[in-house]
């Protein structure tokens, strides 16, 4: 259905109130409500979700700065926060870390294991191998390096007490720069095998790369070492001769730290440990196998074997290198980069090391979001409103107005304290939480979109059609009381609403409707118009034998002369008029003095002639009596009555005129009849046009026309006329004005 605008130039539209759009107002509220209701939802959903998130984010931040501290509590964190700069080494070596320790019992395998181990000391390779170069925490236990390794070899050759050729036996060489100098440790294995095929022996230390050592070389005093091959066999090996975890641990002195030691005694001053320039210090730990082809280890790592060997190595004639801690490949096993991984997006760890000029060590991040947020959802989720309790900051507080959290503690090590400040940005958990409510946004805004649809469809499809039809139906009603209605109704089309939908059917019933309101005005004008000509036919027939009339009956004594202008009068009246109704009520008198006595006592007695017998007149009033009035209309009103009471009164009853005082300058005529009594819901409407108890006769008298014209007449003479009933009948009262005598 195809709706257009209301275009009516000429007819007018009346300004509708708001009842006639309430229904519209109703179905727009009803769609506004339910997109409310679909924001509030959606509202509602956000602010629990982001309550719980901010609820789950405080415990957890909590949770992560305790886990943190308990982490560097344990001797792998406080490794890790002594040796903030520790790195995996390369080809140069490896710089000694200080241990959360006073020393390491080197002696005992166990012992220098577990504490290895505790503290996450160390690098590891691939194929198993493990090295940990470190020095103790306490500066008085001597200027010594802990060298504590594994890996998996194949049955050791020991070396025969005094052997001063070093080629043919398992080695350990060790390689220390330190302060721009290098020193070369050689420790060959002395050992012999279990019969369950375990080795057990000493790593006696000399001074010297080797494999020959000079010949009064004697073992460095302070220089121990111990070398276990135990356990099951490896994976992939028999036998005897299979190979096994072998475990070494090393303690090197150290001059240049001995030294500084000493001087610090004798200055009686405390001694720097560690010392400042140790992670410039670099070691480098090699196992060296026997030279011999035929002696060489069966089972030895291959990993160990594969590695290159340098050059030097090969123009000194030193066997397979089983082992290499500057070969590539190796990782830390702990290290305070890995302490803030578990840090969500927006967290920050600071930590400082206390002291007179704290200083910072470490600042750790939490990682970016990977992906954008809207920015509208985004500050969607800052404005909404989160209790304070949830982050612990009061419950007066908006949680939404805090922007961040903090939280603190400190950690105690050997060499100091340190104190840990976790920081969260409450922005990036918004921003967090805009990434995961974007579906639910998505969602209400599809929601929101198919109320806006259809809220369209119905304001479109219907309302605006109706709203259309109801402002046209309103021109109808409206148009219809303007006097010229019948040129005005024509002008009013909704044939342009019709269609085979419910407002198209209404259209097209309104239209049909019009039409047969349009087709009735017609026919009645053409009726009006025919009743016209009809009274111009009549009153032109009539005037033509009353003008013969008028000459006959001239003579002012003659009696017939009164009721034969009085004929003139009301044809002049209705000439040329229609209906005779709008003709009465267009009429023109001329009030003048008239004495109503004397008018009266003529009327009574020339009633006869009217064919109205019986009519008496009696006053009390002093006579002349004058009123204003038009004698010819005033005798056509009270004659009126009279022929009304004539038809009701019983035959041979009188009908009585009377003269009465009224209101100050208003004289009563009542006209009275013994009869039946006027029905009370009558009495009013019996001077209206057309009302009539009885049927029209087919002469056309009785029409319900004479009281109209008895109570038209003294309404333009300001007079009026009522009706009422007695007990012996019904009296009809007019009343006139006193005229000035």
């Amino acid at each position: 259905m195809k709706l257009g605008p209301v275009e009516l130039p000429a007819l007018a539209v009346p300004r509708l109130g708001l009842a006639a759009f309430r229904r519209r107002a109703v179905v727009h509220l009803a769609f506004l409500l339910l997109a409310l209701a679909t924001v509030g939802l959606v509202l509602t959903v956000l602010i629990d979700q982001k309550q719980r998130a901010y609820q789950r984010y405080a415990q957890g931040f909590r949770q992560s700065l305790a886990e943190i501290v308990l982490q560097l509590r344990h001797p792998s964190g406080q490794l890790a926060l002594l040796n903030p700069t520790m790195s995996a080494g390369g080809r140069d070596g490896q710089a000694p870390v200080l241990l959360p320790f006073s020393a390491i019992d080197f002696d005992d395998q166990n012992k220098a294991q577990r504490a290895v181990e505790m503290a996450g000391c160390g690098l590891r390779w691939p194929d198993g191998a493990s090295l940990c170069a470190a020095v103790g925490a306490n500066a008085y236990a001597g200027g010594f390096l802990y060298l504590v390794g594994s890996l998996e070899s194949g049955p050791l050759t020991g070396r025969q007490h005094g052997a001063l050729d070093l080629a043919g036996v398992h080695r350990a060489r060790v390689t220390l720069t330190l302060r721009g100098e290098t020193q070369t440790w050689i420790a060959p294995f002395e050992g012999a095998a279990a019969a369950d095929g375990t080795q057990r022996g000493r790593l006696t230390g000399f001074i010297g790369a080797g494999p020959q050592l000079p010949g009064k070389a004697r073992p460095v005093r302070e220089f121990r070492g111990w070398l276990w091959r135990e356990g099951p066999c490896a994976e992939g090996s028999s036998g005897p001769d299979c190979a096994r975890r072998t475990f070494y641990s090393i303690r090197l002195p150290v001059e240049a730290f001995q030294a500084a030691l000493f001087d610090a005694a004798g200055q009686r001053a405390r001694p720097v440990w560690p010392p400042a320039d140790l992670d410039q210090a670099r070691v480098r730990v090699e196992l060296l196998g026997p030279a011999e082809p035929a002696r060489s280890a069966p089972g030895a790592s291959t990993a160990a074997a594969a590695a290159d060997p340098p050059a030097s190595d090969a123009a000194r004639g030193d066997g397979p290198v089983l082992f290499d801690s500057a070969r590539p490949g190796a990782s830390l096993a702990q290290s305070l980069d890995r302490i803030g991984a578990s840090l969500q997006p927006g967290e920050t760890l600071r930590i400082e090391r206390q002291g007179r000029q704290p200083q910072t060590i470490a600042e750790r991040r939490g990682p970016e979001l990977s992906e954008r947020a809207l920015p509208w959802l985004i500050h969607v989720m800052r404005r909404l409103p989160v209790r304070g309790e949830v982050l612990g900051v009061g419950a007066g507080t908006d949680a939404a107005e805090v922007r961040w959290l903090t939280a603190s503690d400190e950690v105690a090590t050997p060499s100091g304290r340190y104190r840990l400040e976790l920081r969260g940005d409450l922005r990036s958990l918004d921003r967090q939480l805009a990434l995961e409510a974007r579906p639910l946004a998505w969602l209400a805004a599809a929601m929101l979109a198919a109320v806006a649809l259809a809220w369209l469809m119905v304001e479109l499809g219907l309302i605006r059609g109706i709203a259309v039809l109801t402002k046209r139906a309103a021109a109808v009603s409206y148009n219809m009381q303007d006097a010229r209605a019948d040129q005005r109704i024509g002008e009013l089309d909704v044939a342009d609403l019709r269609g085979r939908d419910e407002l198209g059917i209404l259209a097209g019933s309104l239209a049909d409707a019009l039409s047969r309101v349009k087709d009735g005005l017609r026919r009645e004008q053409l009726r009006a118009e025919r009743e016209r000509e009809m009274w111009h036919a009549v009153g032109h027939e009539i005037m033509s034998p009353l003008q013969s009339l008028m000459v006959l009956h001239g003579a002012p004594d003659d009696a017939s002369h009164r009721y034969v202008q009085r004929m003139q009068q009301a044809v002049k009246v209705l000439y040329g008029s229609a209906p005779p109704s709008e003709a009465l009520a267009s009429a023109d008198l001329h009030p003048q003095a008239l004495d109503l006595v004397a008018f009266c006592r003529e009327i009574a007695a020339n009633a006869h002639y009217a064919g109205i017998d019986g009519v008496s007149f009696a006053t009390a009033l002093p006579e002349p009596l004058p009123v204003r009035a038009e004698a010819y209309a005033l005798e056509d009103a009270v004659t009126h009555v009279l022929r009304n009471a004539d038809r009701y009164r019983p035959e041979g009853t009188p009908i009585a005129l009377t003269l009465e005082a009224g209101e100050p300058g208003v004289v009563l005529l009542r006209i009275h009849n013994q009869g039946p009594p006027i029905d009370a819901a009558m009495l009013e409407t019996i001077f209206e046009y057309g009302v009539s108890d009885t049927a029209p006769q087919a002469a056309g008298e009785r029409r319900g026309q004479g009281l109209f014209v008895a109570r038209t007449y003294l309404a333009k003479m300001d007079g009026s006329i009522r009706a009422f009933n007695v007990p012996e009948g019904v009296v009809f009262e007019m009343s006139l004005r006193r005229a000035a005598a």
